[in-house]
């Protein structure tokens, strides 16, 4: 039998279009976005990943102004919060670090301490200092609400890009339970956060309405009155491993900044006198007549060493001349926009050591030795 024109047509288009379905998936359910998706590229995972950092503008959460700031000191304790970001990454949202950034995380029940990567906002309650992703929230074993300190941190590279591709860095050490104490002490009693990291460091929020305290002159590191007495803190025994050099024949005791050396007979001339200090490797040479010790240095005096001590770096130069101030022979160093604190120069690396253990005990436990040229 002979189909009709316009029928044998019509099964034409049936045909060629069950076909077409049948290649491009259609009502079959396969998926043919996968085949035309580009490969990602490697450099969001490379050091570029982490620049520009964002900051953003200032934003109010429950009746409270948040600020970001590039705090390089942010030390604080607070409570943590849930979120569905970051999946299986071990990264945090905060509200005021640079994005990206990285921290240190320490359940306070455990004290067990995890690196993490700040790559978002949050957590929108001023109930909670910080929000864990999954991956996280999973590698420190942490559950909703539990006492957590965030302490901003400068890892190695290496450890950058493991968190940049979504994976775990091992875990830091674990906090003593003596320290764990301490900390707990400090933690708000109506949520919020309260800063460790001192004048130069966030304001302390007290509540859903907080509101900014500001520190106190005279105080200087908040838990390191309680840290000492825990662990039973004596200065004069920790130089033992590198004992002071004996002082020269002549030589003066150390004086505070408002004692003046005596000067010279005027009538017989001689050159400056110099005084040694009492700290390990540190000497300063400076005529007679004039103050032994002059707080701030900048930039830092020609002297004889190979070492110096870095304490800490900032955004703000009244920040970090405030902290030279504390410090034994302390100094500020301008790099670009940034201002470094730094102690010494040691003449040896034993002497920068000792010295180095000093600033760590007045709570900058990101101190470090540097070459002092």
């Amino acid at each position: 039998m002979r189909l009709p024109d316009n029928a044998h047509k019509a099964f034409l288009a049936l045909g060629l279009s069950a076909l077409l379905a049948a290649c491009g998936g259609g009502s079959g359910g396969y998926d043919i976005s996968s085949l035309d998706a580009p490969p990602r590229s490697g450099a969001a995972y490379g050091p570029e990943a982490d620049y520009p950092q964002v900051l953003g503008e200032p934003f109010t959460v429950d009746g409270q102004l948040f600020t970001p700031e590039d705090t390089y000191s942010y030390d604080t304790v607070g409570y943590a919060a849930f979120d569905g970001e970051g999946g299986q990454g071990v990264s945090v949202a905060h509200k005021t670090l640079p994005m990206p950034s990285y921290v240190e995380v320490t359940s306070l029940e455990t004290g067990r301490t995890i690196l993490a990567r700040v790559d978002r906002r949050g957590p929108m309650t001023s109930q909670r200092e910080v929000a864990l992703s999954p991956g996280a929230a999973a590698q420190l074993g942490i559950r909703e609400g539990e006492p957590v300190r965030v302490r901003r941190v400068n890892p190695p590279e290496a450890e950058r890009a493991e968190l940049r591709m979504g994976k775990q860095v091992p875990e830091r050490l674990a906090t003593p339970d003596s320290l764990l104490a301490v900390l707990k002490k400090k933690l708000p009693a109506d949520g919020g956060f309260a800063s460790l990291a001192g004048p130069s460091g966030p304001p302390v929020s007290t509540g859903p309405v907080a509101t900014a305290v500001a520190p106190s002159a005279a105080s200087t590191t908040p838990v390191q009155t309680e840290f000492d007495r825990t662990f039973g803190s004596q200065p004069a025994k920790a130089n033992k491993v590198y004992p002071l050099p004996p002082l020269p024949a002549g030589s003066m005791p150390m004086q505070s900044s408002r004692a003046a050396v005596p000067a010279a007979p005027a009538a017989v001339p001689r050159a400056p006198e110099i005084q040694r200090y009492s700290l390990p490797g540190v000497q300063a040479a400076m005529p007679a007549a004039q103050p032994v010790y002059t707080p701030l240095r900048e930039p830092a005096p020609a002297l004889e060493g190979k070492f110096a001590v870095q304490a800490a770096a900032f955004s703000s130069e009244a920040n970090a001349k405030r902290l030279a101030a504390k410090l034994d022979g302390g100094f500020v160093t301008k790099s670009g926009s940034i201002y470094r604190v730094r102690c010494g120069p040691y003449a040896t690396r034993g002497q920068a050591e000792a010295a180095l253990a000093k600033v760590r005990a007045a709570g900058y436990s990101d101190a470090q030795v540097v070459s002092a040229g």
